[in-house]
């Protein structure tokens, strides 16, 4: 299993992250075993028999272009009028053994192993991950040569799969930039081959070309993780500002040139006084960690309360949630999902089995702190009401 652990220890841990994270790719070998268990080609055929997969979750894409949906699906409507793109089996596999790309998006939402894995690499890097699986079945290029808006670590299932790789032709691109990218010229500053077990690591904007042309299938995982930028961290600023007299007053559109020069000014000031905190980025860091939602379900059946049975097991879905140590107010403060609650210290042991993120059960929570039971259920049952812990064991 992917958790945060062992992502640090498969990318290199704190090296990865001050040195090679959003600078240059890194290739991580590894081996078969180590990916097991994430998803194979049964699960695959059963995410494709029992969900209701249409464009754009379910997608081909053939020579850097989507192929049409209505090559591999067709319409239907049920008695009230809904309609869907059902997959035509047949259809699908003549669009794969013409060279497409499958792609399924989202899959961490659908299979609970890939889904742990992303929480763990949230956990590790610090910023919310999608999940994309990619099959195909002939060396021609589902999607030709391009580059992603995104950082993307891949992971080798099956098979193997070639990556040409050539760099960056702008700095830093994003979506919806102000210019685009030139296409790269010349030859592939590497040409990796990734197979089963190995792990690519690529920052946004690095241009790549992938096939399959080694003579076997392929399988892989993408995870995507969301990029905040410079303009994300001033959008936060003047979140924060927005109390700030200078910021709520209107805009002298029609007034003097001296009025608009003095508007300006003040405005410039206050946000100046903000940039200069030394400990701005780490504000920004705590405020966006313990507001992310992470990945909140429903807990059922147990919809009119927690009950205090030993055997229910929960787990914090929050992956960024803090705790924070009041030692001369004899409590302890987390922060998750956007809320903050103080408990008594000695709350302290089961919350940290919490931030783990792994499933536990109320009667070993109750253990670990020295409470009972009751007392346990009471208190996840805030967090449940505040979405940070669902029921993922009813025990029924």
């Amino acid at each position: 299993m992917l958790d945060a652990a062992s992502w640090a220890v498969r990318l290199g841990g704190e090296s990865f992250l001050a040195q090679t994270l959003h600078r240059s790719y890194a290739v991580f070998p590894g081996k078969a075993a180590d990916v097991a268990g994430l998803l194979s080609w049964d699960d695959l055929n059963r995410l494709l028999a029992n969900q209701r997969l249409e464009p754009p979750r379910l997608r081909l894409s053939l020579d850097g272009e989507a192929v049409p949906h209505g090559r591999y699906t067709v319409p239907m409507t049920n008695r009230r009028a809904v309609t869907w793109h059902r997959t035509q089996p047949a259809d699908l596999h003549a669009q794969l053994s013409k060279g497409a790309s499958l792609v399924v998006d989202s899959i961490d939402t659908m299979h609970p192993p890939i889904g742990a894995a992303a929480e763990g690499l949230e956990r590790f890097t610090g910023t919310p991950v999608q999940v994309n699986a990619y099959a195909s079945w002939t060396e021609r290029e589902g999607f030709g040569t391009h580059w992603d808006d995104h950082d993307v670590v891949v992971v080798q299932l099956y098979g193997s799969k070639r990556w040409k790789l050539y760099g960056l032709t702008r700095t830093a691109p994003t979506f919806r930039d102000v210019e685009s990218p030139e296409e790269p010229q010349g030859d592939p500053v590497a040409d990796v081959v990734l197979t089963a077990g190995d792990v690519l690591y690529l920052p946004r904007g690095w241009w790549h070309a992938v096939s399959a042309d080694q003579g076997t299938e392929s399988l892989h995982l993408t995870f995507g993780m969301v990029t905040h930028t410079g303009a994300e961290l001033l959008t936060w600023v003047v979140d924060q500002l927005r109390s700030r007299l200078a910021l709520r007053l209107d805009i002298p559109r029609h007034g003097s040139p001296r009025e608009q020069v003095a508007f300006v000014r003040e405005l410039r000031e206050v946000v100046a006084v903000e940039l200069a905190d030394p400990d701005l980025v780490i504000r920004w860091a705590d405020s966006v960690d313990t507001t992310h939602f992470g990945r909140a379900v429903p807990s059922l059946p147990y919809v009119s309360g927690l009950p205090a049975r030993p055997e229910v097991s929960v787990r914090l879905t929050a992956p960024r949630a803090r705790l924070t140590e009041n030692r001369n107010e004899g409590t302890v403060t987390l922060a998750a999902a956007g809320t903050e609650w103080d408990f008594a210290s000695q709350a302290g042991p089961l919350l940290r089995v919490l931030l783990t993120g792994q499933p536990v059960t109320l009667g070993s929570l109750a253990a670990t702190a020295d409470l009972e039971v009751k007392d346990v259920a009471s208190l996840v049952s805030v967090l449940i009401e505040g979405q940070a812990v669902s029921v993922v064991g009813t025990a029924l």
